[in-house]
C-alpha cells in the first residue's frame, strides 16, 4: 500500500481555492469524532438534514465569528427549502468531510466579506433542490403529479385533495430520490425568510453562556500548554534551561516548538504559563533587533520618490500633465502597523496519534487549518481532522495564517494519545499578530484655472500582504490588494472619480513585521488618501467638498448614489447643530458600494467627539436589514478604534504594546450614534461587515478639518493637536 506524502499548506490551499464546489447530494457525511454514524439523521443533500420533529438541520460552510453569516447562509437556504423558520438549527460541516465528499459544500474561507456573496448561488440551490425532493417523495406517495403538490412552511401540500405531510415523515424517502437537475431560484421579490430582520440564530447560546468557544474547550484527560515565541521577528530559541519549569507543580513538559518557540505543558493553563514565566529562556534576536519605528519610517519615504515602481491604474499621461501644470496640490499621507486584537486569543486544542490528528479551533478558514494541521502532523489531510468552534473575534487574524494550529500540533506530538490545549497569552497575541500593513501615500494633483482636476498620481510606498502570505500571487512585481479601492474597475473594488490622467503605483517596501488581512485590508488607508486629499482638492478650487466629488463621480452613478444618499440624510447643504461639523468619504470595495457623513466637534482643548454617522451602502441585495445595520455599526466601531487609538510601533525590533493598557479599544462613550441607509440597487452581490470600515476615518478627519482648519495625515489622533489652527 502506498502512502500518501503529506501536502504542505499552500499546495493544499491552491488545490482547494481552484474550484467553488458544486451542489453534491444522495451521500451521507461521516459522523465526527464524538458521534456515531446511527446517530446521524437522514439527510436530504448536503446542505440539508431534516429530523422526524421537523428540526431543520443546515449545514453552514463559512465561520460565524460575531458577522451573522451563520444566520444569513441559513436565511438563504431555508427561503428556498420553504421550511419553518422558527425549526431551523445550524452545524458545521468539517473540512475533513468536504475533502472525502469533493468539496460538497464548496469554499470554507470566510474573510474579505465572502461569507454570502461567494456562496449564495450554490447554498440557495441547495436548499431549492432539498424542497423539490421533499415535494417529489410526498407526490409518490400519494401517486400524484409532482405539480399537484406545493411546499410551505415545512409542509407538503397536494392542493387538489388538501392533503398534507410534514417534511420530517418525508425526509427518509426524499433523501432517496435522485438529484434534480433543473433547480430555478426564486426572484428576490419573492422572498419571505431571506431579506427579512429574523432574529439571529447564534445569539441565546451566547447569552446564556452556553456557546463554547475554543479557549472553553475541555477534553477528556486534557493537558494546557502556554507558549513564548521569540519578541523579535525572525529571531531564535539560543537557550532554554528546562529544569526550571519541570520543578514545578503541575508541570508535564517543556518543549521547543520549532526553532523560534517554547511551550510548557502542564495540567492547567494557569500552571502552565506560570512556569513559562518562570523559564530562563535566551534568545537570539536575529537581524532586525535594532529595527525602529524610525528606521521603518524612513524606508518608507525613501519608496514615496523611487524611480520604479509597480503600476495599478493608469489612465493618460499624469506625470507630464503635472511637470507642465501652472499650479499643483501635494500632500503625504502615513497609516501605521495595528493588530486585529480579537477578544479570544490565539488558540488550538489537539489530539496526536500516528494514525490520525484531530484539531479543535476556531478559524477563518477550515480547510487552511486542515492544511497547517496535516503540515505540521506529517500525515495527509485525509488522516486529519478540524472541527471548527465558532470565534471569539476574526478579523482576518484567523484566516490566511494557521500558526497557532501548526504550533498546537507540533506539542501534541510529544504527547501522543493526550489532547493539550494551546492558548495564547494576551501579550503573546499582541507580539505576534500579522499586522495591519504599514504605508505611506504621496499624492499629487494639478488643477486649471476652473479648479478642474487635470492630473493625479498617487505614489504607495510600503508593505504587501501578498509578499508576506501568497507570493505566488504577485505578478509582475503588482501586489493586486495594494490597489484596493483604486482600481480601474471590476467587481471587487473600484475607484468612483474619473480623472483626465491618473497614475496610482506603489513602491514595494517590505519591513521585518509580518502583514497580514485586517478587516478591510487596504481599502482602509487607500480610502483615507484618496477621500482626503479630494477633500483638500475641493478647498484648493474653493468648492464644496460634496458638489467637487459630484462631478468627478459622473461616470459613476453606484458610487454617487450612495453619497447622495448619505449626504441627504444627513442633512449636508442644512446647518448642523451649533459647533458641530461635517466631512464625507465615499468608497467602493468588497463588492459593495458605501458612503458616509460624519459629524464632529472639537472643543476649545482639543477634545474630539463623533456625535454622528450617516452610513449608506449598496450591497446588491440585503439578506437581513437587521444584521446589516449591526455590521455597519460595528464596522464603525472598528474603524473608529483604528482612527482614535491603533496604533503599533516598533523598538528593538520588537512590537512595543502588549496588552490593551498601550493599545485601547474604543469606549461606549466615544461611539457615535450609528444611522445606516441600505440602498439595494440588485444585479450583484456585494460584502458588508469590511467596506464600511474605510469610511469611517476619512469622514471623520474631513470633519476635523471642517471644525479646525487643520489637516491630519497620519494616525492615530491620539497623537495630534486638534485645537483649532
Amino acid at each position: 500500500m502506498t502512502m500518501l506524502k503529506p501536502l504542505s499548506r499552500r499546495h493544499f490551499l491552491a488545490g482547494s481555492g481552484a474550484a467553488i464546489g458544486g451542489l453534491c447530494v444522495g451521500f451521507h457525511i461521516p459522523a465526527q469524532a464524538q458521534n456515531t454514524a446511527n446517530a446521524m439523521p437522514p439527510e436530504i443533500n448536503a446542505w440539508v438534514v431534516v429530523k422526524p420533529d421537523d428540526t431543520v438541520v443546515i449545514r453552514i460552510a463559512r465561520s460565524e465569528m460575531g458577522q451573522g453569516t451563520l444566520t444569513g447562509l441559513a436565511q438563504l437556504v431555508a427561503e428556498e427549502l420553504e421550511c419553518d423558520w422558527s425549526k431551523v438549527t445550524t452545524e458545521y460541516p468539517t473540512p475533513g468531510q468536504n475533502l472525502a465528499r469533493n468539496r460538497a459544500w464548496g469554499n470554507f474561507s470566510t474573510g474579505g466579506s465572502r461569507g454570502i456573496r461567494e456562496s449564495h448561488d450554490y447554498v440557495r440551490k441547495g436548499g431549492a433542490a432539498a424542497r423539490l425532493m421533499l415535494v417529489q417523495a410526498a407526490a409518490e406517495h400519494w401517486k400524484v403529479a409532482a405539480a399537484e403538490c406545493v411546499a410551505t412552511n415545512s409542509i407538503v401540500t397536494h392542493q387538489p385533495s388538501g392533503r398534507k405531510l410534514r417534511y420530517g415523515e418525508l425526509a427518509a424517502a426524499a433523501g432517496r430520490l435522485p438529484v434534480p437537475t433543473d433547480v430555478v431560484l426564486k426572484d428576490p421579490k419573492d422572498w419571505k425568510i431571506a431579506g427579512q430582520p429574523v432574529k439571529r440564530l447564534d445569539t441565546l447560546d451566547k447569552l446564556t453562556g452556553k456557546q463554547v468557544y475554543g479557549a472553553d474547550l475541555k477534553l477528556p484527560g486534557m493537558l494546557n500548554a502556554a507558549i513564548r515565541d521569540c519578541p523579535v521577528f525572525g529571531g531564535k530559541v539560543k537557550s532554554v534551561d528546562e529544569a526550571v519549569a519541570l520543578r514545578m507543580p503541575g508541570v508535564k513538559k517543556v518543549v521547543r516548538v520549532g526553532d523560534s518557540a517554547v511551550a510548557v505543558v502542564a495540567d492547567s493553563w494557569w500552571r502552565a504559563k506560570s512556569a513559562l514565566d518562570a523559564l530562563p529562556i535566551e534568545w537570539d534576536e536575529g537581524p532586525h533587533a535594532k529595527a525602529s519605528s524610525e528606521s521603518i519610517a524612513a524606508f518608507l519615504r525613501e519608496g514615496l520618490e523611487a524611480k520604479e515602481a509597480a503600476v495599478g491604474n493608469k489612465q493618460g499621461d499624469a506625470l507630464a500633465m503635472l511637470a507642465s501644470a501652472k499650479r499643483t496640490v501635494t500632500a503625504t499621507y502615513g497609516y501605521p502597523f495595528q493588530n486585529h486584537a480579537c477578544m479570544e486569543p490565539m488558540n488550538a486544542t489537539a489530539l496526536y496519534t500516528a494514525q490520525k490528528c484531530e484539531v479543535w479551533t476556531p478559524t477563518q478558514n477550515g480547510e487552511a487549518a486542515l492544511a497547517a494541521a496535516s503540515e505540521a502532523a506529517g500525515l495527509p489531510p485525509a488522516q486529519c481532522e478540524v472541527y471548527k468552534l465558532h470565534l471569539g473575534g476574526g478579523f482576518g487574524r484567523r484566516g490566511a495564517v494557521h500558526d497557532w494550529v501548526r504550533q498546537a500540533v507540533l506539542i501534541a506530538k510529544e504527547m501522543p494519545g493526550v489532547p493539550v490545549k494551546l492558548l495564547w497569552s494576551r501579550e503573546e497575541d499582541m507580539l505576534h499578530g500579522r499586522y495591519h500593513p504599514i504605508t505611506q501615500c504621496k499624492m499629487t494633483a494639478a488643477l486649471d484655472e476652473q479648479g478642474e482636476v487635470t492630473a493625479l498620481h498617487m505614489r504607495i510606498s510600503g508593505q504587501s500582504i501578498l509578499a508576506g502570505i501568497f507570493p505566488q500571487n504577485i505578478r509582475n512585481g503588482v501586489d493586486p490588494v495594494v490597489f484596493q479601492g483604486l482600481n480601474a474597475g471590476g467587481a471587487e473594488a473600484a475607484i468612483g472619480y474619473t480623472f483626465p490622467n491618473l497614475l496610482i503605483d506603489h513602491a514595494m517596501r517590505n519591513p521585518h513585521v509580518p502583514p497580514g488581512f485586517w478587516r478591510g485590508v487596504n481599502l482602509n488607508q487607500n480610502t483615507i488618501y484618496l477621500e482626503c486629499f479630494i477633500d483638500e482638492l475641493a478647498q484648493a478650487a474653493g468648492k464644496d467638498p460634496l458638489e467637487f466629488r459630484r462631478k468627478l463621480m459622473a461616470n459613476h452613478p453606484k458610487h454617487l448614489a450612495v453619497l447622495n444618499a448619505a449626504a441627504e440624510k444627513a442633512g449636508w447643504g442644512k446647518p448642523a447643530p451649533a459647533g458641530v461639523f461635517r466631512g464625507l468619504a465615499q468608497t467602493m470595495g468588497f463588492g459593495s458600494y458605501v458612503a458616509a457623513c460624519a459629524e464632529v466637534s472639537v472643543s476649545k482643548a482639543g477634545q474630539i467627539k463623533v456625535h454622528r454617522i450617516v452610513a449608506a451602502t449598496d450591497p446588491g441585495y440585503v439578506v437581513n436589514p437587521q444584521q446589516v445595520a449591526a455590521q455597519v455599526e460595528g464596522s464603525f466601531v472598528y474603524g473608529l478604534t483604528a482612527a482614535l487609538h491603533g496604533e503599533c510601533t516598533v523598538a528593538n525590533g520588537r512590537i512595543e504594546q502588549e496588552n490593551f493598557d498601550t493599545y485601547p479599544m474604543l469606549r461606549m462613550d466615544e461611539m457615535p450614534a450609528v444611522e445606516t441607509v441600505t440602498v439595494p440597487s440588485g444585479g450583484f452581490w456585494g460584502g458588508v461587515g469590511e467596506p464600511t470600515i474605510a469610511v469611517a476615518a476619512p469622514a471623520v478627519l474631513n470633519a476635523i478639518f471642517a471644525a479646525t482648519g487643520k489637516r491630519i495625515r497620519t494616525l492615530p489622533l491620539k497623537h495630534h493637536d486638534l485645537k483649532s489652527a
